[in-house]
């Protein structure tokens, strides 16, 4: 599961984007940036990647947020057989591992 969630450090506003595997609620890679930006979530998830095996082909869930949605992203999924699930429209109850991360 991934999200992307918002901080506030000193004043300013900090992005975080992890993965989280849900056999072990382990981050599998995470990145920051001071603005939400796409490379915050392609940075993520081209660590997160190359970290598969050849034979995984897993799940990433995460909600309906603009990032995921774009091409880009759901290209690199797809070159690594990874299978995208989002939530449903307005229900964070699909997401709620990665939320009360």
């Amino acid at each position: 599961v991934t999200d992307v969630t918002e901080f506030n450090v000193a004043g300013e506003k900090l992005y975080l984007s992890p993965v989280m595997d849900l056999y072990n609620r382990e981050i599998i890679a995470f990145e920051t940036a001071r603005r939400p930006v796409y490379e915050l979530v392609g940075k993520m998830l081209k660590n997160a990647l190359v970290k598969l095996k050849a034979h995984q082909k897993p799940v990433l869930h995460s909600d309906q947020g603009w990032q995921y949605r774009m091409l880009a992203y759901q290209r690199a999924l797809q070159q690594k057989q990874v299978v995208q699930s989002m939530s449903r429209k307005g229900n964070c109850i699909d997401n709620a591992a990665m939320e009360s991360f």
